[in-house]
């Protein structure tokens, strides 16, 4: 896991609701601290500055943040985008503490062979193709992964195939998920391309479980209403479920 510390420095923000548009026409992100219970803090920072901070911390790494005259640990609920432009617009961070377990979303990358940068079976040009490339777990904030690995090299043949229990998972970091659940398979490509085919093109990875192959040998918007909210359990219950009493 990453110990690096990913910081960011915000200011006090008076202009909610439609005015929190000339904010990013000056190159300025509305965002919003929930705290435990406490008043929401309203803050903002420099586009830049946030979107670098989101790029390296995501939703899997605390950051430390500075505003309105104190410091905070948080996570990164919500990142709100323009779909057009695909810009920055909205923030929400859930302030933790640091005996307080979380919950978060972790990348899945493989991890190969030392000198290899694909499994055997893309090797053998075989195709491996991902189910699900995010768990979600539970830690503590300074105990979250950047990334959990699975031994890409068990991945040789046709139909084999990676689960949530093959992640190689630090001891104090609980894995929320069906350790069952598949995570990549390897497939034949002219079976993928059989079931392409079959479907119009637009065929999914489990299509091709059905075609035989010749070839076969033995993978936001709404949340600045939360605002006028209190922040605290509730709050965060309710934008985990995606309830959204409020309009913008």
């Amino acid at each position: 896991m990453s110990q690096d510390v990913i910081s960011l420095t915000l200011e006090s923000r008076e202009a909610t609701g439609k005015a929190v548009k000339q904010l990013r026409k000056a190159g300025i992100v509305p965002a919003v601290i929930h705290d435990h219970g406490k008043p929401s803090v309203h803050v903002q920072g420099n586009t830049i500055a946030m979107l670098k901070a989101y790029r390296l911390a995501g939703k899997h790494h605390p950051v430390a943040l500075t505003a309105a005259g104190k410091k905070y640990t948080a996570m990164i609920k919500v990142a709100e985008f323009e779909p057009r432009k695909h810009a920055l617009t909205h923030i929400v961070f859930n302030a933790v503490s640091a005996t307080q377990q979380v919950e978060a979303e972790v990348p899945i990358h493989p991890q190969y062979a030392e000198g290899n940068e694909s499994s055997p079976a893309e090797r053998n040009s075989l195709l491996v193709i991902a189910n699900i490339d995010v768990v979600s777990v539970k830690a503590l904030a300074s105990n979250l992964p950047d990334v959990l690995y699975y031994d890409a090299e068990k991945l040789i043949e046709v139909g084999d195939h990676v689960t949530i229990a093959d992640l190689i998972v630090p001891a104090d970091v609980e894995i929320d998920a069906d350790a069952t659940q598949t995570i990549a398979t390897v497939y034949e490509p002219s079976a993928i391309a059989a079931a392409n085919d079959a479907a119009g093109g637009d065929a999914e990875a489990e299509d091709a479980q059905s075609v035989d192959s010749e070839h076969e040998s033995s993978a936001e918007e709404g949340t600045q209403a939360a605002e006028q909210r209190p922040g605290g359990k509730k709050e965060f219950e309710d934008t985990e479920q995606g309830h959204n009493p409020e309009k913008k």
